[in-house]
């Protein structure tokens, strides 16, 4: 008789955010409203709807809320909603147009109670949901006819992939193992260029993140799921959707190590064929959208 496989230790994202929450500041919200534009390639996202599936510390959902769109943001975390609406409350007190709950991305009966999304944007959290394909099936779901479906995942890269999954794991195995990973990695993972802007009170990166909690939350996340460029592409051609963006991330660009995927649906439905690489403006060659971090 086998022993059933132990379910994987799962990371407190929200307790990490929480920290994020208390030193966030006006020059890290506007580098998220600038990669929401650049990335969406939007100015502004007035008369669309946006779903923030897995919103963690609901920083992109008050972006897209800054830039016009009415906000949808969901975590299965109670902390990170307790995030979100922290944010909510601090700078959208009592508004309509910016909705925050919790719930399961794998949750599809849960989903299927929702509106569907103009913009669905889901960065660097169905990978962690200890089922990834469903997640993926689940969120594109709730994209709108001629929406956009945003998602970022790690890309599988072999046996690298295979190490940092098993450095997860001793992560997980308490205060001991937590410091000598971070003592361990955080000089290759953070680098002598960030250190140096550390030193002078700078811990800022891109898209308004900040390196300490990312540090955390690459060496300590779990579930951990990867997967190819080809496949991720391939399966939401499957879905009806047409590529419209592939950004992939290689080996030493660990921290950032997801692989973003922007793709449209088109309003007539499922498109055949091999998809195409294209940017496309929102009514005339969508992309995706649904639930967030």
């Amino acid at each position: 008789m086998s022993a059933e496989a132990a379910p994987e230790p799962r990371f407190a994202f929200g307790r990490n955010w929480r920290r994020f929450l208390a030193r966030i500041d006006e020059p890290q919200i506007r580098a998220a409203e600038e990669s929401l534009q650049e990335r969406l390639g939007l100015d502004r996202l007035e008369d669309l709807s946006f779903l923030d599936a897995g919103c963690g510390s609901g920083l992109f959902s008050l972006a897209a809320r800054r830039l016009g769109a009415r906000v949808y943001s969901f975590d299965c975390d109670a902390a990170s909603v307790a995030c979100a609406e922290t944010l909510r409350a601090r700078y959208f007190a009592g508004d309509t147009d910016w909705t925050v709950a919790r719930g399961d991305v794998l949750d599809t009966a849960w989903l299927g109670t929702l509106d569907r999304f103009d913009i669905v944007y889901s960065w660097g959290v169905l990978h962690h949901t200890g089922a990834l394909w469903r997640a993926v099936e689940s969120a594109a779901s709730s994209v709108a006819p001629g929406g956009r479906y945003f998602i970022a995942l790690y890309n599988d890269q072999g046996w690298i992939s295979r190490y940092w999954h098993a450095v997860k794991r001793v992560y997980q195995g308490g205060a001991v193992a937590r410091a000598a990973m971070v003592a361990l990695h955080a000089p290759y993972l953070v680098g002598a260029r960030a250190a140096v802007r550390a030193l002078r009170g700078d811990v800022s990166l891109a898209r308004g993140m900040d390196m300490v909690i990312d540090l955390h939350d690459w060496l300590g996340g779990l579930p951990f799921e990867v997967a190819r460029p080809d496949a991720v592409v391939r399966r939401v051609s499957e879905l009806g959707f047409v590529t419209a963006r592939v950004v992939t991330c290689g080996r030493r660009e660990i921290l950032n190590g997801v692989r973003r995927c922007r793709v449209h649906r088109p309003p007539g439905g499922h498109r055949r064929g091999r998809p195409r690489i294209h940017r496309a403006r929102h009514g005339r060659h969508p992309s995706p959208a649904r639930p967030g971090r």
